[in-house]
């Protein structure tokens, strides 16, 4: 390989489905898509796509997303599956932005700690939960967060910025970092470091995932990856709790792990005070199908893909929702999901 060879050419696999990255199963092809596993990498193809003129699309696990049916063929799509680390740095935790939320509930287990049990299951990686500040139950990421480290896409350098945690505006689903061209690349946690044995163990995690759990884009691979994890602590003196066996219970009761999806398609309105499943529920559109998509019968809230759905099946199904919602209930839901 030539000493001068560009960023692009490096880490870009090419004309490669987008299906493949999503927990969606959808996607058209794409002329690039890179997976960098350090930030020196990030770094470089940022700057070369913008010495190329090329747009790129950053994205972590691929498990709040609907890609397009046909892709920009300019757009370089970067993919943060790859770009995980857990490790111990300043007597912290230090978690790079691919790592899967998920993870950090086999953290915590491990080193006898209930704060991260909400995490359990939790299909995406510690980045996008920041970006989102993600939650379950009474629990969100910016609970757990010290400080986040991030890239600042205006600056020319892209150099890795700290911002403390108290300072990034976290709300209901809302942080800083959807105001600004920032790039999250880490976080430190705030929770305490346990043993040598928990290091050990939690060293060990990320090349097991790396191998075993994170390709493709497949949540009946995500469970069985995190389960048995679970599974093999229990059988090392670490009991799974209660609230995680209640976690199981409830995403194999809605039927989460059966087809590709993308979890909760809207945000639910708090003004309003009744969860947009619920509000579907009672609308009677559960079940409804377009092409290969239907709305869950089991969640209001979630449309899956049955039967190779397109991008364009989903957005139907949204609109249809979108618009019963508007027409019964008086306003018009925010959705969760990001479409690109």
């Amino acid at each position: 390989m030539s000493l001068h060879t560009s960023a692009v050419e490096r880490l870009c696999l090419r004309d490669i489905p987008l299906s493949s990255f999503s927990t969606y199963g959808i996607g058209g092809v794409a002329n690039y898509v890179a997976q960098p596993e350090t930030t020196q990498d990030l770094a470089e193809l940022y700057r070369d796509c913008n010495a190329k003129g090329l747009p790129w699309y950053t994205f972590g696990m691929g498990s709040n997303i609907l890609f397009p049916d046909q892709p920009d063929p300019e757009t370089v799509f970067v993919s943060l599956k790859r770009f995980a680390e857990v490790k111990v740095k300043d007597d912290k935790w230090f978690v790079s932005a691919g790592t899967p939320m998920s993870m950090l509930s086999l953290l915590g287990l491990s080193g006898n700690s209930d704060l991260l049990d909400f995490t359990f299951l939790l299909p995406g990686c510690l980045g996008a939960g920041i970006y989102m500040n993600a939650k379950y139950n009474h629990r969100q990421i910016c609970d757990i967060l010290d400080t986040v480290y991030y890239m600042d896409m205006a600056s020319p350098d892209l150099s890795v910025r700290s911002i403390p945690a108290r300072e990034c505006d976290f709300a209901y689903k809302q942080s800083i970092f959807q105001h600004h061209p920032w790039i999250i690349v880490g976080a430190d946690l705030n929770i305490p470091i346990h043993s040598e044995e928990q290091v050990r163990y939690v060293m060990s995690l990320v090349p097991a995932w790396k191998e075993r759990g994170s390709h493709p884009s497949s949540l009946p691979q995500f469970f069985s990856f995190f389960l048995g994890e679970a599974h093999a602590l229990a059988g090392k003196g670490f009991p799974t709790p209660q609230s995680m066996l209640d976690i199981i219970k409830y995403r194999t009761s809605k039927r989460h792990f059966d087809y590709p999806s993308c979890g909760s398609v809207f945000k639910n309105n708090y003004d309003y005070g009744v969860a947009i499943g619920s509000l579907v529920d009672q609308l009677n559109l559960k079940g409804t199908e377009h092409g290969g998509a239907v709305i869950s019968p089991h969640h209001g809230n979630m449309i899956l893909n049955r039967n190779h759905a397109k991008a364009s099946d989903i957005r139907y199904l949204m609109d249809v929702i979108t618009e019963a919602i508007h027409r019964k209930f008086g306003f018009v839901p925010e959705p969760e999901i990001v479409l690109v």
